[in-house]
């Protein structure tokens, strides 16, 4: 579903403030240039995949087993699982910005506790133990 009008201005002007605080934070979370890395990555993925897809047909179809064991489609299928982990391993590289991000804005504002947590975050877990404490004690 496409943004309203209203949606779309306030969005340009909530990336707009985000590039005057912060260019460089910005210029990291760019849409653009992580689809670009992101592209490269998976191409350099799709490729190994192939190349371990074809190294198991060749170890099914070659008589070279040492010891009646065909090594070379096993190796394939190691470079197959390694292309797996390497798209996957990208995808989640692109969710370390935001949490980065969320991380250094915890340390800047509110009163910690002896445990290093914010006092809101202890108000929370002590209400909800309370809570829970009530429902125990009901039943």
């Amino acid at each position: 579903m496409p943004l309203s009008e209203h949606e779309q201005r306030m969005l340009d002007q909530i990336e707009s403030a985000l590039y005057a605080e912060d260019p460089k934070f910005a210029s990291t979370v760019r849409g653009k240039r992580m689809g670009m890395a992101s592209n490269r990555r998976r191409l350099q993925a799709g490729a190994l995949f192939v190349l371990g897809l074809s190294l198991l047909i060749a170890g099914v179809a070659l008589p070279v087993k040492p010891g009646g064991f065909p090594i070379i489609s096993l190796l394939g299928f190691l470079v197959m699982f390694g292309a797996g982990v390497l798209v996957l391993v990208d995808g989640r590289r692109r969710s370390v910005p935001g949490a980065a991000s969320s991380g250094a804005d915890s340390g800047k504002g509110g009163k910690t506790s002896a445990r290093g947590r914010k006092k809101s975050a202890d108000g929370f877990t002590h209400r909800m133990e309370e809570r829970f404490r009530r429902r125990f004690e009901q039943e």
